[in-house]
């Protein structure tokens, strides 16, 4: 069909090429957006731990600034 150029790869070959650029592209394209899917996802589990320990270190200063008179005595008093 094509006849290679006295000086080049022929029309079909550089189809061809190209064609095979663009499967790779694709194929990276989706793998980082997997990628990317993914680390959104991590991002949001550590943000929701990071919330949750803000809170109980909220708490627990609560408790340790708390007035030790209101606290109870210890049980062998």
């Amino acid at each position: 069909m094509s006849q290679p150029a006295a000086n080049g790869p022929s029309l079909e070959d550089r189809v061809s090429e190209l064609e095979s650029r663009v499967a790779f592209q694709e194929l990276s394209l989706t793998e980082l957006s997997d990628a990317l899917a993914e680390a959104r996802m991590e991002s949001a589990r550590t943000s929701e731990q990071l919330v949750r320990a803000l809170g109980d270190l909220k708490q627990m200063r609560g408790m340790l600034d708390s007035d030790p008179g209101v606290e109870p005595p210890p049980p062998h008093y």
